[in-house]
């Protein structure tokens, strides 16, 4: 009998495996921050959420952000996340889900601490197009500053931006609430600081991105969110990873926020469009 019921343990197990498909997850090779610790563990969420069983590998990819999306339409990978543009939507499966609420777009500025005194009178577009950024050369981010006029460097090694800034050749390195923190924080120079005066706003939103060849993935994914935002978890996952974090930002109700257009956004997201429980240190 013992034997019996052991034997129906194993092929129970055996048809769970079988059951719980493999996701191979691209995994970029930098360093990981609370942001993608936090869409590891929303990931994971979603899928249970939805009753989707599997098992996750991670694919270790270029660090270059379409590389990886080309990965991800040519079937090397299954599932990757990204800040999204149309370009990257025909070359997998959006799940139109902000996973950042809207705060992808907003983005402060990193400067060196020995030029604060150059953005003194920086309080439009126009007088912050004196001034060079630094931004990736693939990221949606370049051609969206470059839309609105303002000088853009791209580089291809993201180390090195904040390098070129922290050395005083370029100006400013705009990076979003929900990164610009942990980044600075692992800086091995100490002359960089948030520029406090001021940050950048434009739409935009962080999606999932599943391979066109795994609509069921997609779908589970699309469903199992849906229902973490039903049940308050999406926003409790959010909320410990980075409300302390986005309360220490030094903005208040004074600081300028110049607003720029993207053209290159089709969604509508909207948790950027109401003030957020999180956006500002009102207690300043």
């Amino acid at each position: 009998m013992r034997q019996l019921v052991l034997l129906c343990l194993l092929c129970s197990w055996a048809g769970s495996v079988v059951a719980a498909q493999t996701i191979y997850v691209a995994k970029e090779q930098r360093t990981l921050y609370d942001r993608d610790l936090y869409l590891y563990e929303l990931l994971e969420m979603s899928l249970k959420a939805a009753g989707f069983e599997a098992h996750i590998e991670h694919v270790k990819v270029h660090p270059h952000q379409q590389r990886t999306l080309l990965a991800l339409s040519q079937g090397e990978v299954d599932l990757h996340w990204s800040m999204t543009s149309p370009e990257r939507e025909q070359l997998a499966t959006a799940i139109p889900v902000p996973l950042f609420k809207g705060f992808i777009g907003k983005r402060a500025l990193l400067i060196n601490k020995m030029q604060l005194s150059q953005f003194d009178d920086v309080d439009s577009l126009q007088a912050l197009s004196k001034l060079t950024a630094v931004q990736g050369h693939d990221w949606p981010d370049t051609k969206i500053l470059g839309h609105n006029n303002l000088n853009v460097r791209p580089m291809a090694n993201y180390q090195a931006m904040f390098a070129m800034v922290s050395r005083g050749r370029l100006d400013y390195f705009p990076r979003s609430f929900i990164e610009v923190g942990a980044e600075l924080a692992t800086q091995m120079s100490d002359n960089l600081m948030i520029l406090p005066s001021l940050y950048l706003q434009y739409p935009s939103a962080f999606y999932f991105f599943v391979n066109k060849d795994k609509p069921k993935l997609a779908k589970a994914l699309a469903q199992g969110l849906a229902k973490l935002q039903a049940t308050g978890e999406f926003d409790a996952l959010f909320e410990r990873y980075f409300a302390k974090m986005l309360a220490q930002l030094p903005f208040d109700k004074d600081t300028k926020v110049l607003m720029l257009q993207n053209p290159y956004f089709q969604g509508v997201d909207a948790d950027s469009k109401k003030e957020s429980k999180w956006a500002l240190n009102h207690g300043k």
